[in-house]
């Protein structure tokens, strides 16, 4: 070994010496214990923000699977309201038609369950704006205030998720008959 790389080795065996080198060498030693704890710490925080990424993005992937088929289900749905239409507006002499239509419509409808489509029940439960949307206020002795009176287009979800809200009218409760003016309130 040449004499400057003894040097190093010489200065560390000094300050090992009996007076007061043991003790830096505990400070050291001390020293080098908190920087592995550090790192180990810093290893199990990564490791553990890692698993959870790959659980969101595992939760991200079977969501985005899940309801792939969404816009395809939403430009089904007046397909199927044209056929109730169909269905509504069919007379006695097409009979055969009418119910050539109902399988249709019963077949598609069928189809749509299956691939986790629901209608959205609306007539006579209290209004709910994340499932309805409100067309019109009307007064009815049948339903309570605040509740649905009518349903003009029926509304749909796809698992848990709206794919369409109901448009219903909303009823006011029973009239009065008297209705009072804030006017000539004086």
């Amino acid at each position: 070994m040449s004499e400057e790389e003894n040097r190093p080795l010489a200065a560390e065996t000094e300050s090992a010496s009996p007076d007061g080198g043991v003790e830096g060498l505990r400070q050291q030693i001390e020293q080098l214990k908190k920087e592995v704890e550090a790192g180990q710490d810093r290893y199990l925080r990564e490791r553990a923000e890692l698993e959870n990424f790959k659980k969101r993005m595992q939760r991200e992937k079977n969501e985005a699977v899940r309801f792939a088929s969404e816009p395809l289900l939403r430009d089904l749905l007046p397909v199927v309201d044209n056929l109730e239409r169909a269905l509504q507006h069919g007379s006695a002499e097409g009979q055969s038609v009418v119910e050539g239509v109902q399988m249709v419509l019963k077949s598609l409808l069928e189809t749509l369950e299956r691939h986790g489509v629901k209608r959205v029940e609306a007539v006579g439960e209290p209004f709910d704006p994340s499932k309805h949307q409100a067309i019109a206020h009307v007064e009815s002795e049948e339903h309570p205030a605040n509740h649905v009176a009518e349903q003009h287009l029926i509304g749909y979800q796809l698992h848990d998720r709206l794919l369409r809200p109901a448009m219903v009218s909303v009823s006011r409760g029973k009239s009065n008959g008297a209705v009072e003016s804030p006017q000539n309130s004086d």
